[in-house]
């Protein structure tokens, strides 16, 4: 079984694509960026135009307009897709909404078309990032924009299997009509040479949150809960890692300068602060599922997230963490209060997310798992 990678984007098809070099079975990565997780060079392409034309936006432009670029670029990335010639492969591994031009390249060879469905089925996506939009940011609409959502719609009718990274995805896609049999349940991997345990619960109270601010993944419910958490521990400190969010401008005005905020920090420095954390939040309204829920769970952090975040795939409410409803501030508020008074709990169920988040579940295992789902999609491929 060969495979072969492509997106324009997704940094997490670097380490899944190492680990299919390391059992033997990759094809082939296609990106913009450069090779940092040492790809064989005969197995590494690189789509230069794209990348020379997105190098401004990367370093100057913020993170609206980077995306919006990276947007109206697709084609270029697209058009040099499709004049790849591929060695001999036996599935096309795509990332949503980025998969078009090499499923293209698939069907020229009959090779299994496999999709990474990095979040819910676009019906979902849209509807539940618009409804925020609404309630917060009168006026503002998603950031990917409607071409983009139909384009991954599309792209799931083609696919011939389904990677659902959370049980989240897996029912927005049987809610919205994708056949059961396409989808199968696949979490994310971890790096646990860089993600570690931490050594103790600290002694002052200090949550973080890991991922893009901004009205979809919640923190304007957040802000609010970690509001009430200070009425009860004033020294707790909020530590966000991530980039505002365009549709947040307007909750930015209230609640910047009540938490600690880094921008972009080192992958060393991140599993630093996760080691150093009281606990892992993540009240996402719309997600695939985070990977930083997997690393704070190797840092041996208890979680505090929604069903909305696949949190779930891995959580269980009471014993990894706590599994609760999105946009309820006042039991979001409830959780973090409970895991900084009572030590033991906090310790408990650290000892446990770290269990369940790190057993059987490095990228290596990840793989494993992809391999033997096409393996099964591409034999019923061809008995049909």
């Amino acid at each position: 079984m060969q495979l072969i990678f492509s997106a324009c984007g997704p940094a997490h098809l670097r380490p899944i694509a190492r680990a299919f070099q390391d059992r033997g079975a990759l094809a082939g990565l296609w990106i913009p960026s450069k090779n940092n997780t040492g790809i064989s060079p005969d197995k590494f392409r690189r789509c230069w135009s794209y990348h020379l034309l997105m190098k401004p936006f990367y370093h100057l432009a913020p993170l609206g307009l980077t995306e919006k670029a990276a947007l109206a670029l697709l084609p270029i990335w697209g058009r040099w897709v499709r004049r790849q010639k591929p060695p001999p492969f036996d599935a096309a591994y795509g990332i949503l909404g980025h998969a078009t031009e090499l499923f293209d390249v698939a069907d020229r060879v009959g090779a299994l078309k496999v999709m990474d469905a990095t979040n819910s089925h676009p019906t979902s996506f849209y509807g539940f990032w618009q409804r925020e939009c609404d309630l917060w940011c009168p006026g503002a609409r998603p950031g990917v924009p409607r071409w983009m959502f139909a384009r991954a719609n599309r792209e799931l009718e083609r696919a011939d299997l389904i990677l659902c990274p959370s049980e989240y995805v897996y029912e927005s896609m049987l809610y919205n009509g994708i056949p059961e049999s396409k989808c199968v349940l696949n979490p994310y991997g971890v790096d646990i040479s860089t993600f570690t345990p931490r050594k103790a619960v600290p002694e002052k109270p200090q949550f973080i949150c890991v991922g893009l601010i901004g009205l979809r993944k919640g923190q304007q419910y957040l802000f609010r809960a970690f509001e009430k958490v200070r009425r009860i521990f004033p020294e707790a400190e909020l530590v966000c890692v991530g980039s505002y969010y365009p549709d947040f401008r307007l909750e930015k005005r209230r609640w910047e300068g009540t938490f600690t905020r880094y921008e972009e920090i080192p992958v060393e420095q991140l599993a630093k602060l996760l080691r150093e954390s009281t606990a892992f939040v993540f009240p996402s309204n719309e997600e695939g599922f985070a990977k930083a829920i997997i690393e704070g769970m190797a840092a041996a952090l208890p979680i505090v997230a929604t069903f909305q975040s696949g949190a779930t795939t891995l959580v269980k409410d009471g014993v990894e963490g706590f599994i609760i409803r999105n946009r309820d501030v006042d039991k979001l508020a409830e959780q973090m209060i409970k895991l900084a008074t009572d030590r033991e709990l906090n310790e408990r169920m650290g000892r446990a997310a770290f269990t369940r988040g790190t057993q059987n579940n490095t990228w290596n295992d990840y793989a494993g798992r992809v391999m033997e789902f096409c393996t099964k999609a591409v034999r019923k491929k061809n008995n049909l």
